[in-house]
């Protein structure tokens, strides 16, 4: 294994910490509110950063987000990325990765994922083996209560209620309007289908592949919010004082610091690995997994630790530390939260089943 970025991905990187760190500030996200960045969303297409992803790989893309992550930049950025540029490239077909990825990239189409949590979603009146069948859009119909940047988008990636096949849905034909705050600003909505046209989107295999491609990315996204969380803590410690000293001169205070940067490099070391794998055509989906539990689990410690250690500053809400604390929350909940994955990832273990619905077609 090699996680040594290329020269493109590298540079796709250093371009967006440029961009986020020099737009995503306290002061613009304070006046975002709950809303998204749509002139940062704009900049980023701009930069050819979104259209980058299909060249970069899954791990260009989780270097990329770690980069959002240490800003909390409020744009769809791993939403569009995953649910339609990777997904659409790696399963969709050639009309439509004529048709969507244009749009995708200059940031016209927005895509979100209804892949996660609660919700049902049913497919009738066609039979999606048939090329004739798919050309008639069939009809969707169920409720998923919560879509992440649903708010944002052109288009929604839904799955069925086995969890076997996956939809495209426009957001105009389908009841996407009614907004739902989540613990973090991600411009939530929830989608009602009632007789909704889809289009169906790859065929067996391609709903594990982009759940597991989700996993990863989400957590190299949690990778980021953490490490944003910690620099914060170190900053104000070295220049915080107590009793004549700086806070970061304390053995406990740098013992605690000390403890959450372990727990990053362990989400960041699993989430490169599960992206590797994925950009190499091996199986990955035991590795997303193992990537989701220390995103989930690691990640609620860290950002519980970043707010501890500012002290009496941590508990003001207004504080930019408190934003890494609501999207760690946010992520450890969206990734299904520790004792779930691990549930999942054991099962799998004791089956002694190999999950190697992570590769991808070639």
């Amino acid at each position: 294994m090699d996680f040594t970025p290329t020269e493109e991905q590298a540079a796709a990187r250093d371009l967006a910490a440029r961009i986020f760190g020099d737009l995503s500030t306290p002061e613009r996200l304070t006046a975002a509110g709950t809303d998204s960045d749509m002139g940062l969303w704009k900049e980023l297409c701009a930069a050819g950063l979104v259209a980058a992803v299909e060249d970069i790989g899954l791990l260009g893309l989780v270097l990329l987000l770690e980069e959002q992550g240490r800003t909390t930049a409020q744009v769809p950025f791993a939403a569009s990325c995953v649910y339609g540029q990777l997904a659409i490239a790696a399963h969709g077909s050639p009309e439509q990765r004529e048709r969507l990825l244009p749009g995708i990239a200059d940031g016209t189409v927005v895509v979100a994922g209804a892949l996660h949590g609660p919700g049902s979603v049913v497919a009738t009146g066609a039979d999606r083996s048939s090329s004739a069948a798919a050309a008639e859009r069939p009809l969707l119909t169920g409720i998923v209560p919560v879509v992440p940047w649903l708010r944002d988008a052109t288009h929604v990636l839904v799955a069925d209620d086995d969890r076997h096949e996956l939809w495209l849905v426009r957001t105009a034909e389908a009841s996407a309007g009614e907004p739902v705050e989540l613990t973090a600003p991600w411009s939530a909505g929830r989608l009602i289908l009632q007789g909704t046209p889809g289009e169906p989107l790859g065929t067996q295999g391609a709903y594990e592949d982009v759940l597991a491609t989700a996993r990863t990315a989400f957590a190299g996204l949690q990778a980021g919010v953490c490490a944003g969380s910690l620099a914060r803590a170190v900053a104000y410690t070295n220049v915080r004082e107590q009793f004549g000293r700086p806070l970061a001169a304390k053995q406990g205070v740098q013992l605690r610091a000390a403890d959450a940067y372990m727990d990053i490099e362990a989400i960041r070391v699993t989430a490169y690995e599960a992206a590797w794998r994925r950009d190499e055509g091996l199986p990955y989906g035991t590795h997303a997994l193992t990537a989701a539990w220390w995103a989930s689990e690691a990640g609620q410690r860290v950002v519980h630790a970043g707010q501890h250690l500012h002290g009496g500053a941590g508990a003001d809400l207004d504080h930019p530390v408190h934003r890494h604390f609501l999207w760690g929350r946010q992520l450890d909940a969206y990734l299904g939260c520790g004792g779930e994955v691990l549930q999942e990832l054991g099962e799998l273990i004791v089956e002694g089943v190999p999950m190697t619905e992570g590769e991808v077609a070639t």
